[in-house]
């Protein structure tokens, strides 16, 4: 569009000619400024030949109209032609008419349309008169229409400086279109400054130009800085709306509601955004099936939605729409285009299905099981093959006892009844079911039930089949201890055709104890030995047989004769606990409980006596006290000696029936029943009894109160602390650590009483325990035990010398090794000492084991096991340090101790 300009009042001529353009309107005319527009000499129909501003001749103008028929005015000012024009003259005028209908204001804009050659006449006739006119050099709005006709090269513009009135001033410009792509679009006169364009543009190519413009002296001065010029392309409707895709596809289920989306449509223009040749309308043009309308399509989004809520995908499951988009906001001469949309009707569960018959007969025989006996067909008029079609059959009625089941053939859409528990015809002959039939998805429709019904008549066939043992389990009460050859009912079986038991024979299988025999006719049973309900076969009084049924043809059941056997009372109470003992030191009497094998009926409350002559031993030292039906107390009397006594019970029950129980009961000096070990001699009612797990243990304590006075006699403690010594890295694990007393002790001399000792290597030397120890050979021995915190090796006495430790690093005392007879270290005391424990060690087991052994020879259950400690150990291998004896020497020194541990000395010596 070329630049507009304004002119002046309009001439008296004009006037008149646009007040008889308007005759027919009648209004005060409230004219705007005129709007002057370049046009070529020819116009064609449709065709933009500029934009007038509307909004700034009346801001609230709601009606456009214009005065020449030829030329349409749009919302946003642009000018279109209507038809095809030609200018017989240079200049054409016509009236816009803009009008507000709430207020009845209304205002005109005078339009001119000038022939483009005529201005350049113009233009270069005035060329002195504008090169005297003041002039700036700045920036000047320049635009040329897309894609114009021409005449070309075609004027744009004249740029100038103000500098041209006192130098000669030749003009250039540079930049895209010029020197750059597209090349030599635009020129610019050396001399005047007029701007050109030479050919057409695209302005979907090129939007708009910016080109620098130069101000220049013929000798090279520059009088202006470089002028920036922008040259805006102005739009043409030369694009066509084009759809996003040639065919959309879309779905939307069946009896769906009124305005559901359907889905959406999208086209593209590629001319100028936000104007009216990119202001699109959709709108559908056409319908495939015709009638009725059922979609509509919104003009602005493009989105589809359906107008009526009949759509059945039975009738049509498919829908073609021809759709249109056009620009100039759906103006008839905006440019448009088409595609195709295909509508694809969803199903949904609106159709239930229906059996093709209400009622069905069918036939099975009697006792088949696992056997289809009916096909029942339905019709679905939903989409084959989906869960709106698929059958799901249910029994209603009729299969109260699950005889009967139904499923869907996948392929066929049927119901398959079958039977899978067997029928029997002598209970009922014919069968009524009642069938119904849903589909898979839940029915969307508005019937009133969801299911259809049919009926299914099932008749039983029967079938000639062998004896029936019904009921499988049957009972008879028979008293135990019935004389032999007692016969009673049997089991009966019977033949389900005649309901009679007659030509059926019967065959005993099993009978863990053989105490019947089964009459072959007529199934009864006969007895063949005593009948004992306390047998072990027997569970609950239920004696269980098997029996066979078999009729003439040979067919066979197989049934269960329950023998509930009637207590007797032929079994006396007795006292399950047949020996007794009695702790004399801490109990005076046990508890006895006695047990009947009979029922309870003939069982307690018991009676408890002593059985024998009344002046007997047995009545002169126990007596039987009752504590309640089953229980007794058995107390002793007069004081009776330790030992095993047989004591004869009689328990009687609530008939009369009686049992003699021998009890052993034991007289025993323990604490605790288990602490008692008897030997089972009596002798006149007097017993040997030897030691206990009390006693036992009286004599493991005695045995290590003997090793604390052997270690106090041998071992002692002298001396002052010399320096520290370095005890073994496992020395807490199996030796005794000294701790620091609050203050220096007194050192202490213990005698060894003349005990010698005799070292492994025959040698008179010092032996070293894990505290130290000395020993004399005619001399005395001391060890050190506390000072100060520390522990020494005070003194290791030999051969009438005194030696210390610290000799070892001089000052003229001789070492503990030299004591020795020669250098010998720590680790050869250590083993030295080992020596020691090892004879010691089997010496004293073989004294223990003699404790505690019964006649022949064999230990005690609760006999002391020696355990060993699994980890390092210490090197020393005692706790203490005490003197080695040979077997020679015997324990002669245990005479000499206290009297209370005579009896432990006795007990431990090798007899």
């Amino acid at each position: 569009m070329a630049p507009a300009r304004s002119t002046g009042c309009l001439s008296g001529a004009l006037c008149r000619q646009l007040l008889l353009t308007l005759s027919i309107l009648t209004f005060a005319c409230d004219a705007c400024k005129t709007v002057t527009l370049h046009v070529p000499s020819k116009l064609d129909a449709e065709k933009f030949i500029g934009r007038v501003n509307l909004k700034e001749c009346f801001k609230s103008a709601n009606l456009i109209h214009s005065s020449d028929p030829d030329f349409q005015i749009l919302e946003d000012g642009s000018v279109y032609t209507t038809n095809a024009i030609l200018l017989s003259s240079e200049k054409r005028t016509f009236t816009i008419l803009l009008s507000n209908t709430e207020n009845q204001e209304e205002k005109t804009i005078p339009v001119l349309l000038e022939h483009q050659t005529k201005i350049l006449k113009q233009r270069h006739s005035q060329e002195k008169v504008l090169r005297r006119a003041k002039r700036r050099w700045a920036p000047i709005p320049c635009s040329v229409p897309e894609n114009s006709l021409g005449p070309f090269p075609l004027f744009l513009q004249q740029i100038q400086s103000d500098t041209a009135q006192n130098y000669t001033i030749y003009y250039s410009i540079r930049g895209p279109g010029v020197d750059k792509e597209p090349l030599n679009l635009f020129y610019v006169e050396r001399d005047t400054g007029n701007l050109f364009c030479t050919r057409p543009v695209d302005r979907e190519e090129y939007e708009s130009f910016e080109l620098v413009a130069f101000a220049t002296t013929p000798d090279g001065y520059t009088p202006e800085y470089p002028l920036t010029l922008v040259i805006r392309i102005e739009d043409e409707n030369d694009n066509y709306p084009i759809f996003t895709e040639t065919t959309y596809t879309f779905k939307v289920s069946e009896n769906c509601r009124v305005g559901t989306t359907v889905g959406q449509v999208c086209a593209t223009d590629r001319d100028e955004p936000d104007t009216l040749h990119t202001r699109l309308r959709y709108s559908i043009i056409e319908q495939l099936p015709a009638s009725p309308t059922l979609f509509f399509m919104h003009p602005t989004t493009g989105v589809i939605t359906t107008t009526s809520s009949q759509l059945d995908r039975e009738l049509m499951d498919k829908y073609q729409l021809k759709i249109k988009v056009q620009d100039m906001d759906g103006q008839y001469f905006g440019l448009h285009t088409t595609s195709n949309c295909v509508i694809n009707i969803e199903d949904a569960n609106d159709h239930l299905p229906t059996f093709t018959r209400s009622s069905y007969v069918a036939s099975v025989e009697e006792n088949r099981i696992d056997v289809e006996i009916l096909r029942i067909a339905v019709e679905d008029k939903d989409l084959i093959n989906t869960a709106n079609w698929r059958a799901n059959f249910t029994i209603l009625k009729g299969n109260e006892n699950g005889n009967f089941k139904i499923v869907t053939d996948p392929k066929t859409n049927e119901g398959i009844l079958c039977v899978i528990k067997p029928l029997n015809y002598e209970e009922k002959q014919q069968m009524t079911l009642q069938i119904g039939v849903v589909n898979e998805a839940p029915y969307v429709g508005s019937a009133r039930s969801a299911m259809n019904t049919a009926t299914v008549t099932v008749n039983v066939e029967n079938q000639d089949e062998g004896p029936e043992c019904s009921p499988a389990v049957q009972t008879i009460r028979i008293k135990e201890n019935s004389p032999v050859r007692t016969k009673v009912n049997g089991y009966k079986a019977y033949d389900p055709e005649t309901s009679s038991s007659s030509d059926i024979r019967y065959k005993k299988l099993s009978d863990p104890e053989g105490w019947v025999t089964v009459d072959e006719n007529s199934g009864s049973i006969v007895i063949l030995r005593s009948l004992d309900r306390e047998a072990e076969t027997i569970r609950n009084g239920i004696y269980n047989i098997t029996i066979l049924a078999s009729d003439k043809d040979g067919r066979t059941c197989t049934g269960t004769l329950g023998i509930v056997l009637e207590d007797v009372n032929d079994n006396g109470p007795f006292i399950p606990q047949s020996r007794v003992i009695i702790c004399k030191s801490t109990m005076s009497s046990a508890e006895i409980v006695a047990v009947d094998p009979d029922e309870p009926i003939h069982g307690p409350p018991f009676d408890f006596t002593l059985d024998g002559v009344s002046d007997s031993d047995v009545f002169r030292m126990w007596r039987l006290t009752k504590i309640n039906d089953t229980a007794a107390r058995l107390s002793y009397q007069n004081d009776p000696q330790f030992g095993q006594y047989t004591v004869p019970v009689r328990v009687t029950d609530r008939l009369g029936q009686s049992r003699i129980t021998q009890l052993d009961v034991v007289l025993c000096d323990c604490i605790t029943v288990n602490d008692c070990d008897i030997r089972a001699s009596p002798i006149g009612g007097n017993g040997g009894v030897i030691l206990g797990t009390w006693a036992i243990l009286a004599i493991l304590l005695g045995i290590a109160l003997l090793f604390c006075i052997l270690f106090t006699l041998v071992c002692g403690a002298t001396g002052t602390a010399k320096k520290p010594k370095v005890f073994p890295d496992d020395l807490a694990q199996q030796n005794l650590i000294v701790s620091n007393t609050e203050a220096p002790g007194d050192d202490k001399v213990y005698s060894t009483n003349g005990f010698t000792t005799h070292t492994m290597g025959g040698s008179a030397q010092g032996i070293c325990g894990t505290m130290g120890s000395g020993v004399k050979n005619g001399g005395q021995e001391t060890i050190e035990m506390v000072k100060g915190g520390h522990q020494t090796l005070e003194s290791c006495q030999g051969a009438g010398h005194h030696h210390t430790l610290e000799s070892c690093r001089g000052g003229g005392q001789h070492t503990l090794d030299s004591c020795r007879g020669g250098q010998i270290e720590t680790d050869h005391c250590k083993y030295t000492c080992s020596e020691w424990y090892s004879y010691t060690q089997p010496r004293l087991g073989e004294k223990v084991r003699l404790c505690n052994q019964d006649d022949s020879h064999a230990h005690a259950q609760d006999y002391v096991l020696t355990y060993k400690y699994e980890g390092r150990g210490s090197a020393a291998g005692s706790v203490g340090c005490c003197s080695e004896r040979q077997e020679e020497d015997g324990l002669e020194f245990l005479d000499h101790l206290e009297p209370k541990f005579r009896t432990l000395a006795e007990t431990c010596m090798k007899r």
